[in-house]
């Protein structure tokens, strides 16, 4: 098979070895070489096809570590309740009222994205949504994922009354009289739509019952939207029977648009480890990875476990999905079973109880074990120096702070708000922290992730955690090479390395030429995936 070429460009390789140069040549799904343009194009030889970047910047194809790949797929044909379109429960009440009027009665209307923090009255309830519409069903899932809110008849339709018990690991929240506000929290979610899977209280259940025909293609129509940021790799960090099922017969049917590697949700623990089944496994495609654990909630949402309450007058105390004990006994199970784990962790007193299990996993893991602590919000210094020592990866998402940092001041408090994912600080103590998404919870773009981690600023301009900023090099390398090694594949992907998988991004600019406010905008001008051009601007 003759080469392909990439020349006129500024390629930044992510190989410590050879850093940066001119041309990069591909075959046989592989990269071949890179280096200045004459010695490229001997190396591919007659015949190649070659491909002007015109001056643009070629990286490795973005790795997003924790990413939603089904659920963001989902969300983008669903209702878009996202700040700021959605900014008051006014507004709420007026898509969801839109969406009514196109949809039968008696369909569900599911909406995403809402961010209440923002809203001026505060939480919305059943009764606003009662408003929109009492011939339909609704739910609206909070911008973390972690809380929905539903209308009267959504609660009708689960044959839900205020004498409904708060399940482990959620709530319902009720008003002063005691009924139903319509708000429901973390494990609470499971009760309410049909759902494909029974979690228990191992996390926040979006699994929903949808036909597979009708996943498969939103899956599909999804593929353009990661390819033209420039991702070729995501690792969807909740999966279940359902998501599982679904990737693997995209994959079958040639149209899994990205590799995906899958972390499978504690719940299914017992059953993996009487099959003898542990990650990595799979191939280069589609693939086990860690597997995923929950400890506290989420920090807009209040459930976040911090050693001191929060919000505006101390209203929130957090929760956990287990107990302390609880989940240290199934991560070390998980790790005697041969899985990497990951955890899911936000406060401060839930990374004490998290930093216990994953010791207890590193006792019976070897050297290498490479646990990693999904979102990591608030560790203390000394927590930092333990991450050190056990070899965490933390799993960050920089565009939280840009897009909720003014509410994280004013619910935490500005000494804990600056501390948010303190990436210049586990940098600084030898980690390798790496860069998502957590799309569907924010924007799945690369570039937009980069920009946040460098510039480390609020929606509103303000700083969020300055100290902690990262260079362009540093957030470059974490949502590309270190990305790769958080998931064990950095033998494959992650650096534009000779032998390794062709996944590679022209970005549609120069980084080089832009300024600190301009990244955000940049997206890709060409992806390739294991040496198929699979997107062109």
């Amino acid at each position: 098979m003759s080469a392909i070429v990439i020349t006129n460009a500024k390629v930044r390789t992510m190989d410590p070895g050879t850093p940066r140069g001119e041309a990069l040549a591909v075959r046989d799904g592989r990269i071949l070489a890179v280096g200045r343009d004459a010695d490229v194009s001997a190396v591919a030889g007659p015949g190649a096809e070659v491909i002007d970047a015109g001056g643009r910047t070629v990286l490795p194809g973005f790795i997003d570590p924790h990413n939603h790949l089904l659920s963001t797929a989902e969300s983008l044909v669903s209702v878009d309740a996202r700040y700021p379109a959605v900014g008051s429960a006014a507004d709420l009440v007026a898509v969801i009222a839109a969406e009514a009027e196109r949809t039968p009665p008696g369909q569900w209307i599911r909406a995403f994205g809402m961010d209440d923090a923002k809203f001026p009255g505060g939480r919305p309830s059943r009764r606003d949504l009662d408003e929109a519409t009492t011939e339909h069903p609704v739910i609206v899932y909070h911008v973390s994922g972690h809380h929905a809110v539903v209308n009267s008849a959504a609660l009708a339709w689960r044959g839900i009354t205020a004498d409904v018990p708060d399940p482990v690991g959620g709530a319902f929240l009720r008003d002063e009289g005691g009924r139903l506000t319509g708000m429901v929290l973390d494990s609470a979610m499971q009760l309410l739509l049909p759902t494909a899977v029974d979690i228990g209280c191992h996390g926040p259940n979006f699994h929903t019952d949808l036909p597979a025909e009708q996943l498969l293609s939103w899956l599909a129509a999804a593929g353009e939207r990661y390819l033209s940021a420039g991702l070729t790799t995501v690792c969807d960090p909740q999966v279940s029977r359902r998501e599982l099922s679904i990737y693997r017969a995209a994959h079958a049917a040639g149209t899994l648009p990205v590799r995906t590697v899958c972390m499978p949700l504690s719940h299914m623990l017992d059953d993996l480890a009487a099959l003898g089944l542990a990650g990595p496994f799979g191939d280069d495609m589609l693939r086990l990875g860690a597997m995923k654990f929950y400890c506290d909630g989420t920090l807009l949402g209040g459930t976040a476990l911090f050693s001191e309450p929060y919000g505006e007058g101390g209203q929130f105390t957090g929760s956990t999905y287990h107990r302390p004990e609880r989940l240290t006994d199934l991560v070390r199970r998980a790790a005697e079973a041969g899985w990497q784990v990951g955890i899911h962790t936000q406060g401060d007193l839930a990374m004490a109880y998290t930093l216990d299990a994953i010791k207890a996993a590193v006792a019976v893991s070897g050297d290498d074990a490479r646990p990693r602590i999904e979102h990591c919000g608030h560790p203390t210094p000394d927590q930092v120096r333990d991450f050190a020592a056990l070899g965490v990866i933390p799993v960050n998402q920089p565009n939280f702070l840009y897009d909720s940092g003014r509410d994280f001041v004013r619910r935490l408090g500005e000494r804990r708000a600056h501390r948010l994912q303190p990436m210049r600080e586990e940098i600084d103590a030898g980690l390798r922290p790496v860069l998502s998404s957590d799309s569907f919870v924010s924007s799945l773009r690369p570039m937009e992730t980069v920009a946040n981690a460098v510039r480390r600023r609020t929606r509103e301009g303000d700083p969020i955690g300055a100290d902690h900023a990262v260079t362009l090099d540093e957030a470059l390398r974490a949502h590309t090479a270190d990305a790769a090694y958080a998931l064990r594949m950095e033998d494959r992907i992650g650096s534009l390395t000779p032998g390794k998988l062709a996944d590679v991004v022209v970005l549609d600019h120069d980084l080089d030429r832009l300024g600190v406010d301009e990244l955000a905008g940049v997206d890709a001008w060409l992806t390739m995936l294991g040496g198929r051009v699979v997107h062109r601007s």
